[in-house]
């Protein structure tokens, strides 16, 4: 990426570089302006919105960080740009800038339970529409919730309880590099032990 001489003190943002990737942190009154300038200015040129993705950190007041990431195809390179918010405070939805973005923010309001304002057409796109909760969250339950299936036999809709078994499921934490004693799993038939 070039070295432009701007000042992103206008946008309220900061700018540091994780694993060779630009990564620009602001807050919700300055995100459009700074996404409608990386997307214009001819330094950057960020047309393309790839992704809008949610993350959770319960333990942080504003315990929502919603990331854009961005794409330049004049210069081959890309941006990660960051928004924090709590579960009140609606992040002004991109869509006038990206129409990409319609699907994306419904996905991560319906994850998460971001709010965006101004959007189009806010609601539902993965849960059904009577599902409570955002399956995302750090603190969702996993059980306790009901799912919706159509029943054959009683030849209607029915609810029925969710149960997330996980009494069965063992895991293998060794690897083939432990030794020549290992048995991968599976090679109990090839080579005669059990």
């Amino acid at each position: 990426m070039t070295e432009p001489s701007v000042k992103f003190e206008a946008f309220n943002a900061s700018m540091e570089v994780i694993c060779g990737q630009a990564v620009m942190t602001t807050d919700a009154a300055h995100l459009i302006a700074l996404l409608t300038f990386l997307r214009d200015d001819p330094n950057f040129m960020f047309k393309q919105l790839v992704d809008v993705a949610g993350v959770d950190y319960p333990d942080r007041p504003q315990r929502f960080e919603v990331v854009y990431q961005l794409l330049s195809f004049k210069h081959n390179q890309r941006i990660r740009v960051k928004v924090q918010t709590d579960e009140h405070t609606p992040v002004p939805s991109v869509t006038g800038i990206f129409s990409s973005a319609g699907w994306f923010e419904r996905e991560v309001w319906d994850m998460y339970g971001v709010l965006f304002s101004d959007h189009p057409d806010l609601r539902r796109i993965l849960t059904d529409y009577g599902f409570d909760g955002h399956p995302q969250r750090k603190d969702f339950p996993l059980t306790g919730y009901v799912e919706l299936r159509y029943d054959v036999e009683q030849k209607r809709v029915v609810y029925q309880p969710v149960k997330l078994n996980q009494a069965y499921r063992s895991f293998d934490f060794l690897s083939p590099w432990e030794g020549p004693e290992y048995v991968l799993p599976g090679d109990e038939k090839a080579t005669g032990t059990k």
